[in-house]
């Protein structure tokens, strides 16, 4: 197993709660019952098996048959057997994002040592974190279990076998947790802040979160593929404000002892750059200027959190006017959020621009675009947002798809596009001479289907019936096998 799996396992598990052992056969001499019947037996006598525990004898329960998980407040795996990791009470799977006990029973741990048990709750730690500089720089990156279980999933249903070594290694890779509905956050926000506090715990290193805040109301302008619970309406509005944001906030004030970055609402300040003459988009304008300058003053203040807006990518923005007409934006949005601060801009979230494509310039093939891959569209974006004064100018690329260069017959084909492959592992300041760079990260999953290709289905999006999109595609958000299968075999860097 990868050492950085069974970190974020021991940190997820540390949050296990051991029941009192069953009765044994040591109590009747004198001698407690060790934890579980997985305690490596140290001796053996007429009596029974006996471990060491704390330093002293115990006796050894008779294994036991049943869910062994259950005891320590986890279900039984119903529909998987495949084990993510194992440690002295069995082996472990995840169902819907949480561990479960696999029921073939407990597999001792060969080795005489003794067991210590783990804290049931990691101990919520009062010491604020104050993130200074890249927030990347110098943590771990916590691993989202959900992703690996879909990876697990996505190993039992391979359509290449030969690709198997490849996907484990998906498995060992950090991306984002996507915020993308109210029920998802209260599903996942804090029991995702508490993971990576128990891994500090664990291993006594700072671990970094990432999340993408994903629910303006109108999101994406309506867009049919994407658009979100909430609409542009005052009411919607002001349940963003009270149930999606407001509680992110009470957790994240709750957990300071780990940094964190957001993600913010990608897409939608893209959209009042170039969108407004779309009915939908000018009818959300003033929900996205009052949610980004709401949730700005809410977050930009704390010290363990850092935010990203979104920026688009480079065949969105790229253009000379297009950026001229950003820079102005989002120096508008940062200045009505005072006193909270941003740190920078995410590029590519969801896209599958190259980072460096040399094969392409400023010409009739790109629509004169003078940033025809990302590389050159952050350089562009650096000078002219610094210009226009602001402060804080860092950023986050996402590389999770766009390390294969794609079959799109333009670059702004987005749906599922054929050719994919996963790009720049997740990686703190990885480009020489671009200190403004803090990391490239994986944010959209490869995996993750970017809409249906269904054209009867109420969410289809043309762009997903497009020659270049992969065909038959599920709705946006739920796997897609063979397109994750296209992105790991095209990787590059190859796994």
């Amino acid at each position: 197993m990868k050492a950085s799996i069974a970190l974020t396992a021991i940190a997820a598990l540390a949050a296990k709660v051991y029941a009192v052992p069953p009765s044994c056969f040591s109590l009747k001499l004198g001698y407690p019952c060790c934890s579980n019947a997985s305690t490596p037996s140290v001796y053996e006598d007429s009596d029974g098996k006996w471990g060491v525990e704390n330093g002293n004898w115990c006796g050894i329960p008779e294994q036991v048959k049943v869910c062994w998980s259950e005891k320590l407040g986890y279900p039984c795996c119903t529909s998987t057997s495949v084990s993510v990791f194992e440690d002295n009470d069995g082996k472990w799977g995840i169902e819907n994002g949480n561990w479960c006990g696999i029921i073939n029973g407990p597999t001792p741990t060969p080795t005489p040592t003794p067991k210590t048990t783990p804290n049931p709750e990691p101990t919520i730690d009062p010491t604020q974190y104050k993130i200074n500089g890249n927030p990347f720089k110098g943590v771990d990156f916590y691993l989202n279990p959900y992703y690996v279980e879909e990876v697990e999933n996505a190993l039992n249903n391979l359509i290449d076998s030969s690709l198997r070594s490849k996907v484990e290694k998906m498995k060992t890779f950090s991306n984002a947790i996507w915020l993308d509905t109210i029920n998802n956050m209260q599903s996942w926000l804090e029991p995702n802040l508490k993971g990576a506090l128990a891994q500090h715990q664990s291993t006594g290193k700072d671990v970094l979160t990432v999340f993408v805040v994903y629910d303006l109301p109108g999101r994406d302008c309506h867009a049919l593929a994407s658009n979100g619970e909430l609409l542009a309406n005052d009411a919607d509005a002001q349940r963003y404000k009270t149930e999606y944001i407001d509680v992110i906030e009470s957790h994240l004030k709750q957990y300071t002892a780990q940094p964190v970055v957001l993600i913010i609402e990608p897409d939608s300040l893209a959209n009042m750059v170039t969108n407004l003459d779309d009915p939908h988009c000018s009818q959300s304008e003033s929900y996205y200027m009052d949610g980004h300058a709401y949730l700005l003053k809410k977050f930009g203040v704390l010290d363990h959190v850092a935010m990203y807006l979104d920026i688009g990518h480079a065949f969105w923005l790229g253009w000379d006017d297009n950026r001229e007409k950003a820079a102005k934006l989002y120096k508008k949005v940062i200045d009505s959020a005072s006193p909270g601060k941003v740190r920078g801009f995410v590029d590519n979230v969801a896209n599958y621009t190259p980072w460096e494509d040399p094969t392409l310039s400023r010409g009739p093939d790109t629509d004169w675009n003078p940033c025809p891959d990302e590389k050159r569209y952050l350089e562009a974006v650096k000078k002219d947002f610094t210009s226009a004064g602001i402060k804080s100018v860092y950023f986050v690329s996402d590389t999770s798809r766009n390390g294969h260069k794609t079959d799109r017959k333009h670059p702004g084909e987005w749906c599922n596009q054929t050719g994919v492959g996963v790009g720049a592992r997740p990686q703190a300041s990885p480009v020489s001479g671009m200190d403004y760079l803090d990391a490239f990260y994986w944010i959209k999953p490869l995996g993750e289907s970017d809409g249906t290709s269904d054209e009867s289905a109420v969410r289809f999006d043309g762009y997903c019936g497009h020659d270049t999109a992969m065909k038959p595609a599920p709705e946006a958000g739920q796997w897609f096998q063979a397109h994750f299968e296209q992105g790991v075999e095209n990787a590059n860097p190859p796994l």
